[in-house]
């Protein structure tokens, strides 16, 4: 089980260019699809948490996922396996990036790889929308947050942690609504 928590989590860093979002429709591929090692709420509060903690969510995830499956050596497996690659490719552009830095194919090839990774994102957000709790405060928050983000207002980190208070108040004041009507 070791062998095969390394494995899939270094298939997953070896052909995910772009880091942790677009790793995202391929963890759920095969964290709950394919291994169902999480349920799909699971994998909506990983990624959740993943977004808010400190450290890569590929690193986050595979941590949570690894524990969940073998312990600490299976979060130890899966995080080597997804580490891995990315070492591997980052020696390997530094060692021949300077040679081939002004090849028109590398160009090319950099631009086609940007298209991928956007279309990857957009796949992970649209998978996590359609899981959203569809409420007019859902929607104000994307609204609020997507303008904050793309206007350059706010950064990313405070979004997140201005939607999670919201949240943490939202579900409180709901629950002492329905404490009230018993």
């Amino acid at each position: 089980m070791y062998f095969k928590l390394f494995w899939t989590f270094f298939k997953i860093g070896l052909f995910t260019f772009g880091g942790g979002y677009a790793m995202i429709p391929f963890i759920h591929k095969f964290a709950v699809d394919k291994y169902k090692w999480i349920t799909e709420q699971e994998f909506m509060d990983i990624i959740a948490i993943a977004e808010s903690t400190p450290g890569p969510i590929a690193i986050n995830s595979a941590t949570y996922i690894g524990q969940k499956v073998k312990g600490v050596r299976g979060s130890l497996a899966a995080n080597l396996g997804v580490s891995l690659p990315s070492f591997i490719i980052i020696i390997l552009i530094a060692a021949f990036f300077m040679q081939y830095k002004n090849n028109v194919h590398v160009e090319y090839a950099f631009q086609g790889i940007r298209i991928g990774v956007s279309i990857l994102v957009l796949n992970a957000a649209i998978r996590m929308y359609k899981k959203l709790d569809k409420s007019y405060l859902s929607y104000a928050l994307i609204s609020l947050g997507f303008g904050l983000l793309l206007f350059d207002l706010l950064s990313v980190v405070y979004v997140i942690i201005i939607g999670g208070a919201i949240g943490i108040i939202t579900q409180i004041v709901k629950v002492r609504g329905d404490e009230n009507v018993d």
